[in-house]
C-alpha cells in the first residue's frame, strides 16, 4: 500500500500550531511521556572554513500507546555559510507511524522548535504565575521572542507588554507589530525599571553573560529563561537564583544551562535546589508556586518530547482540514 507524503512548509506548520492548542496538546504530552534518546551530536569537518554540526533528536511513543508516532529533528549548523549569504542553520522534522515505521510527513523543523519552545514555557507560566498576572516583558525580540506575547497570553489575562532587545530597532519591530494587531505594548528603554514593574519576565537572547538581575525581581514575579542553552550562555544572575524556587523543562538543563551549570560548579545552589520537572508539573497537582509573593523561576532547554508533541499535533490537524 502507498500513501501520499505529506509536506507542511514553515507558513503550513505555524497555522497548524496555534498556542491554545499547542499548550494543552504538551501539557497531556509531559504528562504521557515518551521515550526521548540521548540526542545526537556529530562534527563535521570542513577545510578553510568553520566545522559543521548535524543534530539527530528521535523520539517516539511507547508500545502502550494506541495511536503511535515516531518522529526525529534533523538540524544541520553551517556557520560558513555566512559568507555565502545563506542561513547557517536548517531544521526539518521527519514523522512516522510509530507501528509500521512508515514515513509520513515532513515539517519544517525551525517552526515547530520556536512554537513548540515558547509554548512549553507558557505551559510552565500556567502553573507558577500568579494567576492576576497582566503585565509581561519580553527580553529578546527575535524569532522566538517574536512568539512570547502570543503564547503567554494564552494562559494568562496579559493588558500590558514592554518589549527590551540589545538592539532598539528589533523592539521597535515587534511593538509595532504587537500594536497592529491591538496589543498594548511598549519599547522598555530601561530594562531595571521595566523587570520592577513585570508580572512576568520571559527571556530568549543568546547572551553569554547574565542581564536579569536578581536585586530587580520584585516579590510575586515569574522569570523565564528560554535563552541559555550551553553552559558558556547566561541571561540571569546568581541573586536570581538564589531568590527563586526553581523549576526546569527536564533534568538536563542541570548540565546544559549556563544559568544553573554555573550557580551549581561555584556552590551558588545545588541541583536539589531545584523542585521539579515540567512533567512532574503536568502530573501532580501540588507542583505550584507557594504563596503570592514567592519568586519562580523556570529555565527550559528543550526536548524532543515537545518536538513530537507538536508534529503530532499538526499532522493531525491537516488530516482533519483535509
Amino acid at each position: 500500500m502507498t500513501t501520499q507524503l505529506t509536506s507542511l512548509d514553515a507558513q503550513m506548520t505555524g497555522e497548524l500550531l496555534p498556542f491554545d492548542g499547542l499548550i494543552s496538546a504538551l501539557r497531556n504530552a509531559f504528562a504521557e511521556g515518551c521515550e526521548v534518546p540521548v540526542r545526537h551530536h556529530h562534527t563535521i569537518f570542513n577545510e578553510g572554513e568553520p566545522d559543521a554540526t548535524v543534530l539527530l533528536m528521535p523520539a517516539w511513543h511507547s508500545a502502550a500507546r494506541i495511536s503511535r508516532y515516531l518522529g526525529v529533528k534533523i538540524v544541520t549548523v553551517f556557520p560558513g555559510n555566512a559568507s555565502r549569504g545563506m542561513p547557517g542553520l536548517t531544521s526539518t522534522y521527519i514523522l512516522y507511524d510509530g507501528q509500521t515505521g512508515r514515513q509520513l510527513a515532513t515539517l519544517d523543523g525551525g517552526t515547530i522548535t520556536a512554537r513548540r519552545t515558547v509554548a512549553a514555557s507558557a505551559l510552565a507560566a500556567d502553573y507558577l504565575a500568579r494567576k492576576d498576572s497582566r503585565r509581561l516583558l519580553v527580553v529578546g525580540a527575535g524569532k522566538v521572542g517574536s512568539l512570547i506575547p502570543d503564547a503567554f497570553c494564552a494562559v494568562r489575562p496579559i493588558e500590558h507588554i514592554d518589549v527590551w532587545d540589545i538592539d532598539a530597532a528589533n523592539s521597535k519591530r515587534l511593538v509595532d507589530d504587537l500594536r497592529g494587531r491591538g496589543m498594548n505594548a511598549n519599547v522598555a528603554d530601561k530594562l531595571e525599571a521595566s523587570v520592577e514593574a513585570a508580572d512576568i519576565v520571559s527571556a530568549a537572547t543568546l547572551s553569554t553573560t547574565p542581564i536579569l538581575k536578581g536585586s530587580w525581581l520584585q516579590p510575586g514575579t515569574h522569570v523565564d529563561l528560554i535563552g541559555s542553552f550551553t553552559p558558556k550562555m547566561r541571561e540571569a544572575d546568581d541573586e536570581a537564583i538564589m531568590r527563586s524556587a526553581l523549576f526546569v523543562d527536564t533534568v538536563e538543563a542541570l548540565h546544559e544551562s549556563g544559568d544553573l551549570v554555573q550557580p551549581i560548579q561555584s556552590g551558588v545552589c545545588t541541583e536539589a535546589a531545584v523542585r521539579a520537572t515540567l512533567a512532574e508539573m503536568c502530573r501532580r497537582s501540588d507542583v505550584r508556586r507557594t504563596s503570592a509573593g514567592e519568586i519562580t523561576l523556570y529555565k527550559a532547554v528543550g526536548t524532543a518530547l515537545s518536538d513530537l508533541a507538536a508534529a503530532t499535533m499538526a499532522y493531525e490537524r491537516h488530516l482533519v482540514a483535509g
